[in-house]
């Protein structure tokens, strides 16, 4: 019978990819890191790996996701806007997320939304003259 090879004892060091590392701070909750990122916008925005364009659409969906009171869109898409976000794209939003958070919350969001972009629907809807609006 053959021996086996032995084994090295020297430990070879693995590179942790970045979105191991950020999954495990958070898993643990690292109270400093998640207070950085948190507090300091450079901090959040380097961690994410997102464009502030792409951040702030993220953001706005989770405003969705949460049934947001509507002041908190208009700082949201005033931050969209500004990083070059359209207000198509941002109206699109609602539809995109639309599988993953219900019709519930997207139907409630969007006069809040609308009115965070400064078109108010419920007055549209009022005046709307013609055919009711279908589906």
């Amino acid at each position: 019978m053959m021996p086996l090879p032995r084994r090295s004892r020297e430990v070879s060091v693995i590179p942790v990819a970045e979105h191991e590392e950020i999954l495990r701070r958070l898993s643990i909750r690292d109270d400093a890191y998640v207070e950085s990122l948190l507090t300091q916008t450079g901090a959040n925005a380097a961690a994410s790996g997102l464009d502030e364009k792409t951040r702030s659409l993220v953001r706005l969906g989770a405003l969705i996701a949460i049934d947001a009171a509507p002041p908190s869109y208009m700082e949201a898409i005033e931050t969209a806007r500004s990083a070059g976000a359209s207000s198509d794209e941002i109206v699109g939003i609602l539809v995109a997320v639309l599988p993953a958070v219900g019709e519930t919350r997207v139907v409630s969001a969007a006069p809040k939304l609308g009115l965070a972009l400064g078109y108010d629907v419920a007055a549209a809807l009022e005046s709307h003259d013609g055919p009711p609006i279908v589906g």
